[in-house]
């Protein structure tokens, strides 16, 4: 029954602890342990039970608890002194403001998901704990930026696996009242919210609001009433539902996201697209720019793109959204008239310049073609998408393709344990925690005593045993295992054995089972009674990836051997709690994507900063943190044509590694049980890992590279009546149309078949132009070694910046370059464009060579 109304209940928090309400809205508690301790303090049991949410706990402690613990006088202490460090912290003057002053949000940060605690569970794996530990570095470090997300329902499906070890799904409903939430409302106290227009009405997306320390997250809700029963589900679940439903949920997070930030008095500068599912912003922005200001659609598309930035985290093709062309012209047939486009000019947008119509619609190349500012999210990976995406520039030598890199990195504070915290603060000093990307901080670890950070070590790897034996034990017990098998939950593991973790989703590109490819032989490597190892597996697969689920009933059937009982374990339903247990207590961190298929990668830089050793393939960003002494590289990046082969080869390898390097250095212990060599190992590890790879260098480039860069460029061309925006959109219409009637027609050089290094080359170069100035183009050589195939490769470009008028249209330039190298040199000449307030030359399509 449909209740007449509806009310919020509050806890009854007795006025001397008032501030625990506030506490527990603010995510900032997720990174304080201080903070979590006091919450926990509360009712220990009751923490666990409610997966350590603490507007949960505080709706259903006892009464009496509440009111015992407001006269005691050791909790109202450690109340006091929770409650004086955040307001500390919430009051202070950070990093940005101390840099550039004292802003409202100036940037806006889009992502479908955000993994900040798991008491707020909307967000899936990687990409989503990314986001989360963006958020809170920007927080620490006081970018004035907003989040925009979507406010699932059901979230992304809780795991369980049968008795025969097939994985299953659950979606328990979210209860927002009860999550560290709050609804947005306006002055007359009623709920604030967007609209959209769909093909069976209007949907309505309710805005709602979490703190994560001073950063504010606006997250969008489709499941209210004024909606029809379809339209109320398009945000129940993440990456669930078809085609139509993802494009349903992007539009609401793209164009809704825009709606809600302009009714919410927000003017960022800046729209940051974390993955390609909120580009439908760019086309929002258009939208506003147009009906708004009254400038023209070409005007809108030039400051929509120079104030937006795309970050993509997709290493193959298979990971980009691309809707069919059907699907697009029936949810943007209407729109598309608030923009003044035909529908074909519209679906260039997201068209792959190589495939066409025919390949859909890419909201990856939509991102592209709406934005001025592109990167990858680790070095290896901005290459590969340089590649992946080089049909959007045509012409263009790869490496050149404007597509740069920032490395992903971690929140310390949420990931490292609270044991190793203290070690850090006792002899690194308490700089690491504000200032984590400081090299000399960290260098103090090497003065660190070995027994007291191995025995620290030692602490995590037995609550993190302790642990799996609990949740293993539970979850047989809800796949209804006989008892004497539950039973056995509580001896499996060894809390001294050297222990090794993977966890992550299983796709089949990332290769949960190499390590399981010869049985046999791991068998015997897990089955040294003398020196015994195990490993940890936990992970999801997509609800419709069979080819994962059947890796994870191969696992189960696997670890059910009686050789591997004791010594390989699966944790079902993955969530930020086991990943954090994991990545503070393993020895090894084991990581083996099939090269070039993994972005970046982030739980190794978790596991590392707790001590941990990575052993992993080279590939994301272990291809670049890699160092003889701080892990283990899984080969040496090499590829085969045969894939059976190629894993046969890494499969040995890392058997290899594990009984001749891993295994002999872990149990080669001194005369106080201290394993020295590996300790060195943790230590270079830390010192090298730590003060790169982490978020607040992160954001910290963002925000250098990227934030004030675009902001400043925006600011440019709107200031007097977007007077430069205009400039720039007239020159990319006279381009357009001049370009075919741009020609080289020849080149004089004074080079002859050999030359020596160092020397210079003069050259001249004769251009018709008809349209343009002579100085809106760029004349360049383009020089470099040539390779066996013909081709320069990774050449060298130099601007010819003189010029003279020899009449009809036609000019030469001049000027001259050096060969740095022996060897068979060779060159070329290009054009490209040239103007003041282009971000960049390299304009999709006009590039013109010799």
């Amino acid at each position: 029954m449909k209740p007449v109304r509806t009310f919020k209940v509050r806890p009854a928090i007795p006025e001397r602890l008032n501030m625990l309400e506030y506490l527990s809205n603010n995510l900032w508690w997720s990174w304080n342990y201080d903070c979590v301790s006091l919450f926990r303090r509360l009712d220990p049991d009751l923490w666990e039970a409610t997966e350590h949410n603490p507007i949960k706990l505080l709706g259903i402690v006892d009464q009496s608890r509440l009111d015992e613990l407001s006269t005691d006088t050791g909790f109202l202490e450690h109340y006091e002194r929770v409650a004086n460090s955040f307001k500390s912290y919430v009051e202070e003057t950070k990093w940005c403001e101390q840099c550039y002053g004292k802003k409202e949000p100036t940037v806006a940060y889009f992502s479908a998901e955000f993994g900040i605690s798991e008491s707020l569970p909307i967000y899936s794996g990687g990409l989503g704990i990314l986001a989360g530990d963006h958020l809170k570095s920007s927080s620490d470090l006081g970018i004035p930026l907003v989040g925009i997300g979507l406010l699932y329902q059901k979230g992304y499906f809780r795991q369980y696996l049968n008795y025969e070890g097939w994985q299953g799904e659950r979606y328990p409903v979210n209860d927002f009242y009860n999550m560290p939430i709050t609804e947005v409302i306006d002055k007359e106290g009623n709920d604030l919210s967007v609209q959209l227009s769909f093909p069976k009405g209007d949907v309505t997306a309710k805005i709602w609001q979490a703190k994560v320390g001073n950063i504010t997250l606006y997250l969008l809700d489709t499941n209210v009433e004024q909606n029809i029963e379809e339209y109320r589900s398009i945000t129940d679940e993440l990456y669930g539902g078809d085609q139509e439903r993802r494009i349903q949920q992007e539009m609401v997070l793209g164009i809704g996201g825009v709606r809600a930030i302009d009714k919410l008095g927000i003017e960022p500068m800046v729209y940051h697209m974390n993955e390609g599912h909120s580009a439908f912003l760019g086309l929002e922005r258009i939208r506003l720019l147009i009906n708004r200001d009254g400038i023209s659609l070409e005007e809108a598309v030039v400051v929509a793109k120079a104030g937006s930035i795309f970050t993509t985290h997709t290493p193959v093709p298979a990971g980009i959204d691309v809707f069919p062309i059907d699907l697009v012209k029936k949810y943007f047939s209407s729109y598309i008239t608030d923009l003044g486009l035909s529908m074909e000019h519209f679906l260039e947008f997201g068209w792959d310049r190589a495939g066409g119509a025919q390949t859909g619609f890419s909201m990856a190349v939509l991102a592209f073609n709406l934005s001025d500012s592109f990167n990858g999210v680790s070095r290896l990976h901005g290459q590969v998408s340089q590649n992946l995406f080089s049909e959007l520039w045509p012409d263009l030598p790869d490496e050149e393709v404007p597509i740069s890199s920032i490395t992903n990195g971690v929140h310390h504070r949420s990931w490292i344990s609270h044991e190793m915290e203290g070690l850090y603060i006792r002899y690194a000093g308490e700089r690491w925690l504000t200032n984590p990307e400081d090299q000399e901080v960290w260098q103090n670890v090497s003065g660190m005593p070995d027994k007291e950070l191995w025995d620290t070590h030692e602490m995590r790897r037995d609550k993190l045993v302790m642990a799996a034996r609990d949740m293993l034990e539970r979850q047989l017990i809800k796949r209804g295992a006989p008892s004497a098998e539950v039973n056995r939950a509580g001896s499996v593991l060894n809390p001294k054995a050297l222990t090794i973790g993977f966890a992550r989703r299983f796709a089949t590109y990332k290769r949960a089972d190499l390590v399981l490819r010869n049985p046999d032989r791991l068998a015997e490597i897990l089955g040294n009674k003398d020196m015994p190892v195990q490993i940890i597996f936990s992970g999801k697969a997509h609800p419709r990836d069979n080819p994962g689920k059947e890796l994870i009933r191969d696992l189960i059937g696997l670890a059910e051997r009686d050789d591997f009982r004791d010594g390989i374990v699966f944790i079902e339903d993955y969530d930020m709690n086991i990943a954090r247990y994991l990545v503070q207590g393993v020895d090894i961190w084991l990581n083996t994507p099939r090269r070039l298929y993994e972005a970046s990668g982030t739980s190794g830089m978790k596991a590392a900063a707790n001590g941990a050793l990575n052993m992993s393939i080279l590939d994301g960003w272990w291809d670049e943190a890699y160092a003889e002494g701080v892990g283990w590289a899984i080969g040496k990046g090499e590829e085969y044509d045969d894939i059976d082969y190629q894993y046969d080869v890494e499969a040995n390898a890392i058997y290899d590694l594990l009984q001749k390097e891993v295994i002999p250095l872990f149990y080669t212990r001194d005369n106080s049980g201290v394993p020295r060599e590996w300790v060195k190992h943790m230590k270079s590890s830390i010192m090298r890992i730590c003060p790169v790879f982490n978020s607040h260098r992160m954001v910290f480039d963002y925000n250098e590279r990227f934030y004030v860069d675009s902001e400043i460029r925006l600011k440019n061309l709107i200031m007097n009546d977007y007077e430069r925006a205009k400039r720039l959109s007239g020159y990319k219409e006279r381009l357009k149309r001049s370009w075919d009637r741009i020609r080289i027609e020849g080149i004089t050089c004074d080079v002859g078949n050999s030359m020596i290094v160092g020397g210079k080359i003069g050259i001249s170069v004769k251009v018709s132009v008809d349209g343009i100035g002579p100085d809106e183009i760029d004349v360049q050589v383009f020089e470099g070694k040539v390779e066996s195939d013909g081709n320069i490769r990774k050449g060298r470009p130099v601007s010819l910046v003189s010029y003279k008028e020899l009449g009809k249209g036609a000019f030469e330039y001049s000027g001259g370059f050096s060969c740095s190298e022996s060897g068979h040199q060779g060159y070329t000449v290009r054009i490209l464009p040239k103007f003041s307030d282009l971000k960049n030359p390299y304009m999709p399509g006009f590039i013109k060579w010799a």
